[in-house]
């Protein structure tokens, strides 16, 4: 490793040890307070292995401080932020009565602001009868190892679809602040963003059923996933043409309706006063998510100022709409980046939202660029063989066989091969 680079990752080491020391600093939630004691000083031993030249120990040491001692602390103790409860009360209703939602909450804590589709990583804990059964019961039944596991099954499947050779989810970001500190106090968002990715790379392989698979997950667990509806359905206009747009369409429609429906027709107002009205703002209750995002200051100024953040979310999903049309996504990593843009805009521009939920845009920018493969940077459509691979097909059929330089695009390429 070069100097410059070792001084790079010790001082990203230490920024996130200082990003890391705030929440102990300034937040009054408890479990926000233990990760970070418990993370700055995994990254500030991670800085310090890092100098020594000892990159595998710092690893280990932000891996066991971030995320290991917290998250199974916190797990065993029954800590968390409040959405862990949620999920698990959702679970247990649904396994009691059918129903998903508290009928007319009164308190912060009744709202459940998730779609049906949640409810199922509550399941664990309802079926393992709560916490009467000690420490096995409190780890196998809380609903963030469940939102883990399926993140990080979504993207060892994503992997496997894009045939590469990397791993799933670089450790350096699961120890890093954007997936450490979900994953340890609440979990809720990772999920999606397990699904998202799933639905981006089959989408980018020329995979419509499993894109729409994915889909309807994330569909069914939040309403924030719309704007990946969009995104993948570009590029698989681009990959595949429209008629893989409309398997993807069909199959993302009837999962959604499949996971959503039930519970939709049970208890419709619940769900619309609880899943749309609750994190917009216009619930009895008020939203605890206050971040001062520029959306949450302009509602706060008054009715006028609600239907103003309103209208230019609106302008801002438009926009990222019209760039779909205009320039769609070639490759995974555009794909992802543009969902991240979306996402980021629609978070900022919320009536009410948290800083927390601009991780999920990061995390998805950042894991494309990782599980891109490695020595190509467009989209081979039924294949994700490089160019160097291309080329040496080409020297070995001699000069003038073989296809034009450089890779294919378009629905037509790649016609007759079969995604390996």
């Amino acid at each position: 490793m070069t100097p410059s680079r070792t001084v790079h990752r010790i001082l990203g080491w230490l920024l996130a040890a200082a990003w890391a020391l705030s929440f102990p600093l300034f937040s009054a939630l408890e479990p926000h307070r233990l990760w970070g004691w418990c993370a700055a000083a995994g990254y500030l031993g991670a800085a310090l292995a890092t100098g020594l030249g000892r990159r595998r120990e710092a690893l280990a040491a932000a891996l066991l401080g971030a995320v290991a001692l917290p998250l199974v602390w916190l797990v065993l103790t029954g800590q968390g932020q409040s959405e862990v409860t949620v999920i698990e009360r959702s679970g247990r209703l649904l396994l009691e009565s059918g129903r998903l939602y508290v009928d007319r909450p009164a308190r912060v804590e009744e709202y459940t602001p998730y779609l049906p589709g949640m409810a199922l990583l509550g399941l664990p804990r309802a079926l393992l009868g709560g916490d009467g059964g000690g420490w096995p019961v409190r780890l196998l039944g809380d609903a963030r190892i469940w939102c883990a596991a399926v993140l990080f099954g979504c993207l060892w499947a994503a992997r496997r679809v894009l045939g590469g050779v990397r791993p799933a989810l670089p450790a350096v970001l699961v120890a890093s602040p954007v997936v450490a500190l979900p994953l340890a106090v609440s979990g809720v968002d990772l999920p999606l963003a397990g699904l998202c990715c799933l639905a981006l790379a089959a989408a980018a392989a020329g995979r419509p059923v499993l894109a729409g698979a994915a889909l309807a997950g994330a569909c069914a667990l939040k309403w924030t996933a719309l704007p990946a509806v969009a995104v993948v359905a570009a590029l698989l206009a681009v990959c595949r043409g429209g008629r893989a747009v409309a398997r993807c369409g069909l199959v993302a429609a009837a999962g959604t309706a499949l996971l959503v429906l039930p519970g939709a027709l049970l208890q419709p107002g619940e769900l619309w006063r609880q899943v749309f009205a609750f994190p917009t703002g216009r619930a009895e209750v008020e939203t605890p998510a206050s971040s001062p995002l520029p959306g949450r200051l302009l509602a706060e100024l008054g009715t006028w100022g609600w239907y103003l953040t309103v209208g230019l979310l609106a302008v801002g999903g438009l926009a990222v709409a019209l760039s779909l049309l205009v320039r769609p996504p070639r490759t995974l990593v555009a794909a992802a980046e543009r969902l991240a843009l979306g996402l980021t805009l629609a978070f900022l521009l919320a009536p009410a939202g948290r800083f927390g939920y601009l991780a999920l845009p990061l995390l998805l920018a950042v894991w494309a660029r990782s599980a891109a493969v490695p020595g190509t940077s467009r989209i081979v459509t039924g294949s994700f063989r490089t160019l160097r691979t291309r080329r040496a097909e080409r020297s070995a059929e001699g000069p003038g066989e073989g296809p034009a330089e450089g890779p294919a695009e378009g629905p037509a390429a790649g016609r007759g091969t079969r995604f390996a």
